[in-house]
């Protein structure tokens, strides 16, 4: 989404322009072209050798600096700019922007740029809250400038209170769904998309269940390229042990029933579903009230069949693309088109578990997709969110036929 984009950072002067060098190394990673300019207030914090060592970019700090006889500056720098960010965005450089006030080389460069505008607030919470700060940022909203919303914590000035900047992180990736949004031909635009990832956990008693070794890696992978292709996601999640990606609605779950209660919640607003969970195909006939005690020599537990969520989606399937998986041990092929066929999938995508490196737990994944009347697609050993890519450039190809 950033690759090879020119992304322009202003940094003005508050104690968060510390974060401001991360924030360049976060944008350099996703692939961006970036240059800095700064305000004589960031100065006194970050020097400026520091954004030039990191952006392998003179930087920007003197209006009358001109170093190319036949360019403005200013304004070269503007036209340069695909998207420009300011973090930390200040009281005084909002005030500036809301006023269209030019008086050194970041704001006179900002009045001249005609690409998006992402503005990233951090300063004291008083501040943030005082009458004459909301209305600038109202102004900034209503002149189509983005403005990220600051985080609740900790405070410079010790205590706990709203205006902190955004780690790097969550700014790159607030900065790229702008993006996404400014996109029209996304091939998932105005999509509902819901993907299951993880695996459902079975309550045995109060302090002990049954589960797999499922991870939803490759789930949540699946989520970010969907949301990342343009679409709204729902992630129905059996695992609290990833981090939410940004821009996507995450709802957790336990068991296999409570993932299909939720599923069918949406189901019917979905265009795609994909059920990339590992759902418990058994649960405990009974379970215990209170913890079981080690009395016996021997325990016996009675187990009963959970509803097949993807068999049940396949019956009431109207105009979803349903996807499946089938994580398989052996004769994967025939599994994997059984289970197309009984559960009226539009895909299923299958693979072998034990084989290293793939699947349960694993950063990387091997996938075989199965699709009625067509041979099958192999997808060779690469990374998930590659896998995640692939998967999705079919199912885009076979929605349009």
């Amino acid at each position: 989404m950033l690759d090879n984009k020119n992304v322009v950072l202003y940094v003005s002067g508050g104690i968060a322009a510390y974060k401001a060098a991360d924030l360049v190394r976060q944008l350099i990673k996703q692939g961006a072209n970036v240059k800095v300019a700064m305000t004589a207030s960031a100065q006194e914090f970050v020097t400026p050798l520091t954004f030039q060592i990191l952006s392998k970019h003179h930087v920007y700090t003197d209006t009358f600096d001109e170093r190319q006889e036949d360019k403005v500056s200013h304004i070269h720098l503007a036209d340069w700019t695909d998207i420009a960010v300011i973090a930390p965005a200040t009281a005084n450089i909002i005030a500036k922007l809301a006023n269209g006030i030019a008086d050194d080389f970041a704001t006179t460069t900002l009045l001249a740029t005609t690409a998006p505008v992402f503005v990233v607030p951090a300063m004291n919470s008083h501040m943030l809250e005082n009458p004459a700060t909301a209305r600038n940022l109202t102004t900034l909203r209503a002149d189509n400038r983005f403005v990220m919303e600051p985080e609740t914590g900790f405070l410079a000035e010790g205590y706990e209170g709203k205006g902190r900047l955004p780690e790097p992180v969550t700014i790159v990736e607030s900065i790229k769904q702008f993006l996404v949004s400014q996109q029209l031909d996304l091939p998932l635009k105005n999509k509902h998309v819901i993907i299951t990832a993880g695996g459902t956990k079975e309550r045995i008693d109060p302090v002990r269940y049954i589960t797999n070794d499922s991870s939803g890696k490759m789930g949540y992978s699946l989520a970010s390229v969907a949301r990342d292709l343009g679409a709204h996601v729902t992630l129905i999640s059996a695992t609290k042990q990833l981090s939410n990606p940004f821009g996507i609605d995450v709802v957790h779950i336990s068991s296999a029933s409570e993932m299909l209660e939720t599923v069918m919640k949406t189901y019917n607003s979905a265009d795609i579903v994909v059920m990339a969970a590992a759902v418990s195909d058994y649960r405990p006939k009974k379970q215990a009230a209170k913890k079981i005690k080690k009395n016996e020599e021997s325990l016996i537990i009675e187990f009963e069949k959970t509803r097949d969520i993807l068999y049940q989606l396949g019956q009431e399937k109207q105009k979803q693309f349903l996807i499946g998986f089938a994580a398989e041990t052996n004769d994967l092929e025939s599994y994997a088109q059984e289970k197309l066929k009984r559960k009226k999938a539009n895909m299923i995508v299958a693979n072998d578990v034990s084989k290293p490196n793939v699947g349960f737990n694993k950063n990387t994944n091997e996938v075989t997709i199965f699709m009625p009347n067509s041979e099958p697609i192999e997808i060779s050993l690469r990374s998930k969110e590659e896998v995640a890519a692939e998967i999705f450039k079919i199912a885009i190809k076979q929605m349009i036929k």
